[in-house]
């Protein structure tokens, strides 16, 4: 478990709450197998029928705390993150995701998973992986130009420019647009119309909607295997270094 990641379970509604305030909710490993495992435990149990996704502050998520994902890479399959990514691809549950603020890297990428998405015009979503030297995570590359079109999609996962919550909600990625004050009563109250309905049916639902899970999961391996690639190149090691140093990166000099 981690003191950053606030799991509670209320009847059949579970709240993933990410709470790191102090560093813009930054992702650290632990926080990755918190949020895992409280995926798996809601798939296991039947008695939970929707799982809803918050931070705090308004923030969301500022992606990864790159220092501690530079100490601990995903090397293998049991990487925390990729854990995490597993679940997500294959939850049964419906999923509810309240965003206000920064959603960085699989901030943004793991809405793409989630049944309903609640943004504010505050809302800021940035897939800055190619700027870092690195490829799109979490399917995102299957998942993006399916929803928004090849050349929407190439905008943001490879320039990295900022989808704001007014676009996502435009493109459909977000389901509603609300005011900051009523977004964890928005995300509550469409968690608890998903668990008022039949359970069983609903997960089935899910799973036939989701049929194509075995192509994501496919996906997310090739993303992982460049990936991995790419944290030992050059390119990543300037973006990086530079982002720690507060500094423009430079790759002129760079094939």
């Amino acid at each position: 478990m981690s003191e950053w990641i606030d799991i509670t379970t209320d009847t059949f509604i579970r709240t993933v709450r990410i709470n790191r305030p102090a560093v813009k909710n930054a992702f650290t490993t632990d926080m990755y197998a918190a949020m895992a495992d409280a995926l798996c435990g809601a798939e296991e149990d039947t008695a939970i029928r929707a799982v809803v996704f918050l931070g705090v502050d308004g923030c969301f998520t500022a992606g990864n705390d790159l220092n501690d994902f530079l100490a601990h890479p995903p090397h293998d399959e049991d990487a925390p993150v990729l854990r995490f990514i597993r679940a997500l691809i294959g939850s049964s549950v419906p999923l509810i995701a309240a965003v206000d603020g920064p959603a960085v890297g699989i901030g943004t990428t793991m809405l793409y998973h989630c049944d309903h998405v609640i943004v504010t015009e505050g809302a800021k979503l940035i897939m800055p992986f190619v700027n870092l030297g690195l490829v799109p995570e979490n399917a995102s590359s299957y998942l993006l130009p399916h929803m928004v079109g090849h050349t929407k999609a190439a905008e943001y996962l490879m320039l990295g420019r900022t989808m704001t919550g007014e676009v996502a909600h435009q493109f459909g990625i977000a389901n509603e647009l609300v005011i900051p004050e009523d977004l964890e009563s928005a995300a509550m109250r469409v968690a608890n119309e998903y668990a008022s309905k039949p359970p069983a049916a609903m997960r089935k639902a899910k799973k036939l909607m989701r049929h194509y899970a075995p192509q994501l999961e496919e996906q997310a391996h090739q993303e992982m295997l460049l990936f991995r690639e790419g944290l030992e190149s050059a390119e990543a090691k300037e973006a990086m270094t530079a982002f720690l140093e507060k500094r423009k990166p430079d790759f002129s000099n760079l094939a």
